[in-house]
């Protein structure tokens, strides 16, 4: 079907087969098959992470925007890119496990390098301790990427830099959110990082799944590494 005559209807049925139990060749299968559609889908959700994400990291964010080096963890077509770019920053790195969504991401011309990872399967093929900013957004969900991804984030992460991280609060993915969480807190106890804010929001995207109605919520966690790492 053409992204011109795609419905809501045929999104939702998009979006739950991505939370199948695929293997990783069959995830980022679908994932190169969806890229063409991808934007246009969760427009139709009313997606609203990569701006609601964007902008509490510049709210929090207190150096120059534009030197700033981010990394833009499963960054699909470059949504969050675009979003980060209206808040003056400038110098972005995209990693992404489908080929098909970093060829998008590149014909935006945002990002100054983008590589292919099997998130959680590889480790992330960055520098640690590199980035003034890392984001994740919209990939931390029951079936996507572990929860354990989070020490990676940090570590690819400068003293003092943000890491912001998305995930959603609806009935479906509640257990996963609480073992994010969970590792969080115990990051935050072994002193790698300390909360800048935990913000959940109401209407994060339209529901999918046949027993939820209306929108969903989410929260975005924004973490300040710490300076003197353990």
């Amino acid at each position: 079907m053409s992204s011109e005559t795609r419905t809501l209807d045929n999104v939702k049925d998009v979006i739950l087969s991505a939370h199948m139990n695929l293997s990783p060749a069959e995830k980022v299968e679908f994932y190169n098959t969806w890229s063409e559609n991808y934007d246009k889908d969760v427009s139709l959700l009313d997606y609203r992470a990569p701006l609601l994400a964007a902008n509490l990291v510049s709210a929090h964010f207190p150096g120059e925007r534009g030197a700033a080096l981010v990394l833009d963890v499963a960054c699909g077509t470059g949504l969050v890119a675009a979003e980060m770019k209206k808040h003056g920053f400038g110098r972005l790195v995209g990693l992404d496990g489908s080929k098909g969504m970093l060829q998008l991401a590149t014909n935006t011309g945002l990002y100054e390098d983008v590589r292919q990872c099997m998130l959680g399967e590889d480790q992330l093929p960055v520098t640690w301790g590199s980035f003034d900013v890392v984001l994740i957004v919209g990939a931390l969900s029951d079936g996507q990427v572990p929860a354990c991804i989070a020490k990676e984030l940090c570590k690819a992460t400068k003293p003092g830099g943000l890491v912001c991280m998305t995930t959603r609060s609806n009935r479906d993915n509640l257990l996963y959110k609480a073992c994010l969480e969970q590792q969080l807190k115990i990051m935050e106890e072994e002193g790698l990082w300390s909360c800048v804010t935990t913000t959940e929001v109401e209407e994060w995207e339209r529901a999918v799944s046949a027993d939820e109605e209306g929108y969903i919520g989410g929260c975005v966690y924004i973490y300040r590494v710490s300076d003197v790492k353990p």
